[in-house]
């Protein structure tokens, strides 16, 4: 068993990213090759994940900005 760490990033994969924001994975990738989503972390041949508070963070400035319009 892995002991657990707060201090470690969590990463979540493309299918999670898509889930967490409500978004297709071609709108999700549109967004990324836009740069308008957080950057992905490269795992490895065709394998890529995103840090889930990095995320979260993307998802309350989403909400925060329709407060503000």
């Amino acid at each position: 068993m892995i002991p657990s760490n707060d201090n470690v990033p969590t990463l979540v994969s493309l299918n999670d990213a898509c889930r967490m924001t409500s978004m297709s994975r071609s709108m999700l990738n549109r967004y990324r090759a836009e740069g308008r989503f957080p950057i992905a972390v490269d795992l490895g041949d065709r394998r890529v994940a995103f840090v889930r508070s990095e995320v979260a963070d993307w998802i309350q400035a989403k909400i925060s900005a329709r407060a503000a319009a």
